[in-house]
């Protein structure tokens, strides 16, 4: 049986907002549990994505919100913004940055992840670079690699959390 996938932007509606607490908060405790103090996680999900913070991020103009649903069930989401610390590389060029990009563990299917992230590079196709930062365990990064991101030498530390990271860039031709 084949699963019904697609993704779509996400707006501040009581529906959309619901969603995006569910996914935020429920990736953030998959993605982190293991790296960090139990008190250290509850703050960073109560400070970053609470009903206020949230209305504020998704209605701010530096940011698109994506959702993807698999069977109708939200499976994860990305944040494109262009808010972050920029690699040095980029102060220069037209960039966005790819945040938060999540996909719930129950959800393997490949397909999922590759629709998020098709959809990404779609919204971002008139910039001429993408960066990531994301935390140095983080599986995804594999997933990068293999889409001609590029891995940065600089030393890096997550933008919320005590966390050693990565930034990957991705060039690309503007279309």
């Amino acid at each position: 049986m084949n699963t019904k996938i697609i993704t779509k932007f996400t707006i501040a509606t009581e529906q959309g907002l619901n969603i995006l607490l569910m996914l935020t908060r429920e990736i953030a405790k998959e993605k982190f549990s293991n790296l960090l103090e139990v008190q250290v996680l509850d703050k960073y999900i109560a400070d970053n994505f609470n009903e206020k913070s949230l209305i504020v991020e998704v209605n701010s103009m530096s940011n698109q919100w994506l959702v993807v649903y698999a069977d109708d069930e939200p499976a994860g989401y990305v944040r494109i913004t262009s808010k972050g610390k920029r690699p040095v590389r980029l102060e220069q060029k037209r960039s966005m940055r790819i945040a938060d990009f999540g996909i719930l563990n129950k959800y393997s299917d490949p397909m999922i992840m590759q629709s998020l992230f098709e959809k990404c590079m779609t919204v971002c196709r008139s910039y001429e670079a993408l960066w990531i930062n994301e935390y140095m365990e983080n599986p995804l990064l594999d997933f990068l690699e293999r889409k001609d991101f590029v891995r940065e030498n600089e030393n890096w530390q997550h933008d919320e959390l005590p966390l050693a990271s990565v930034c990957f860039i991705k060039d690309q031709e503007i279309r």
